[in-house]
């Protein structure tokens, strides 16, 4: 009978731990990716692609991350396409982050007083040089909080994953359990785990939060 350390077991979770953090940055960067052209969308005077971005977020937002994951898995592998664990989860987790990328940014966006973008069309600025000049670097004030606040919600959804066999945080200490029959002992240190990871971020969010309401009332 093979025995495991406690160092085993922690060495363990520490190498899986790099697949939750990657794959969450993963996820971040893809999620900005897709978001940034719909928010464009979203912000342009066309109707139809307003429609599509609000059914597009109602649908990411209102099913669960889950079932985002189990289709994106077994739903592709319909079609004949052989879908890895590490491309189901990095499409559904990309999705998933996108929809509420788009909602907090396009918050952001509208909670800036509308006399600015009037301000720029008098001095004779373009939809183009107003945004991206004037709009946006405000807007990223507003957004950088509740960005880092949900960013430890992705984190924890990349526990998710761990249900279409990719190995991250969660997957590593069921395999060690099945091992070690030490569950309470593998999944406090998994809990542990993702504590790290995320309480210095909700932290962090909160401190921000702080820092611009400080600087908006001054």
């Amino acid at each position: 009978m093979m025995t495991f350390t406690d160092w085993d077991i922690v060495r363990n979770l520490l190498l899986a731990a790099r697949w939750t953090v990657l794959l969450s940055l993963i996820a971040f960067f893809f999620g900005t990716l897709v978001t940034l052209p719909l928010l464009l969308l979203r912000m342009s005077r066309w109707t139809w692609p307003k429609r599509f971005i609000s059914a597009y977020v109602a649908l990411f937002q209102g099913t669960p991350l889950l079932m985002q994951l189990f289709l994106a898995f077994f739903g592709i592998a319909l079609f004949g396409i052989d879908v890895s664990a590490w491309t189901a989860a990095t499409l559904a987790l990309t999705l998933f982050t996108s929809a509420f990328l788009l909602d907090i940014w396009y918050g952001s966006i509208r909670a800036l007083p509308k006399g600015q973008w009037e301000a720029c069309r008098c001095l004779g600025l373009s939809f183009g040089q107003t945004l991206f000049r004037v709009i946006a670097p405000q807007a990223m004030r507003i957004a950088v909080a509740p960005t880092v606040g949900f960013s430890v919600q992705v984190i924890k959804g990349t526990a998710l994953a761990s249900i279409i066999g990719f190995v991250e945080l969660t997957k590593a200490g069921t395999m060690l359990n099945n091992v070690t029959f030490e569950p309470f002992k593998v999944f406090a240190l998994v809990a542990l785990g993702y504590f790290l990871l995320c309480y210095p971020l909700s932290r962090y969010s909160r401190y921000l939060e702080k820092k611009f309401h400080a600087a908006h009332h001054h």
